[in-house]
């Protein structure tokens, strides 16, 4: 990698670390790219050569959130398809995610309903191949008869991930003060959630 294509990677990575930080502090209408590219110490008109508008780099800092998620899904090789292995494996690589973070996935929350339309749908479609991903194994383990075929995995990829973001807004904001650990509570949602989708009783 010659100095100037390294340069520009690393002004493209410092870019997207301040806009994560911006985002987070105040929220997608209230970034501006002169804020972030203050936050980056370069100009705007380093900013544009990079991203085209605050949606494009919204995307790649929902991108950059996910990319570890997504990349250790992205070798099927690498399950053991054994879906309580499997899915505590991936639960860990998430609540991981959601630790790291969280400021900027409340921002997300707190604000979804103002979201402007071009913004919701980066959001979503940056989202979406984690989403698909845990949908496609469970697919492949619904083909292998190793979980149910009355199952949606749609909804229910969502319930999954959906008690594992409860867990850490719960769990980072002190409102749940009951004597057990994080680690716990993934497992005890796993558990949960294999019961439900087996074909055979654990």
């Amino acid at each position: 990698m010659n100095k100037a294509i390294r340069s520009s990677a690393l002004t493209r990575k410092r870019l997207i670390e301040a806009a994560s930080q911006v985002f987070a502090s105040l929220g997608v209408q209230g970034a501006t790219t002169r804020e972030i590219a203050r936050v980056a110490s370069v100009n705007e008109v380093t900013l544009f050569r990079h991203f085209a508008s605050k949606e494009q780099l919204l995307g790649a800092v929902i991108e950059n959130v996910l990319a570890l998620q997504i990349e250790s899904l992205a070798h099927p090789e690498a399950w053991t398809q054994d879906l309580k292995i499997d899915l505590e494996r991936y639960a860990q690589l998430y609540n991981t995610m959601l630790e790291s973070h969280e400021d900027l996935i409340r921002t997300f929350i707190g604000e979804a309903k103002r979201h402007p339309e071009a913004a919701r749908q980066v959001i979503q479609e940056a989202a979406k191949p984690l989403g698909e991903k845990l949908v496609a194994y469970l697919q492949c383990g619904q083909r292998r008869g190793i979980v149910r075929a009355d199952i949606d995995p749609f909804p229910a990829v969502d319930m999954f991930t959906g008690m594992l973001l409860a867990g850490m807004l719960c769990r980072t904001a002190k409102f749940n003060q009951a004597n057990y650990s994080c680690e716990r509570y993934i497992e005890t949602c796993v558990d949960i959630f294999v019961r439900g989708i087996s074909m055979t009783p654990l």
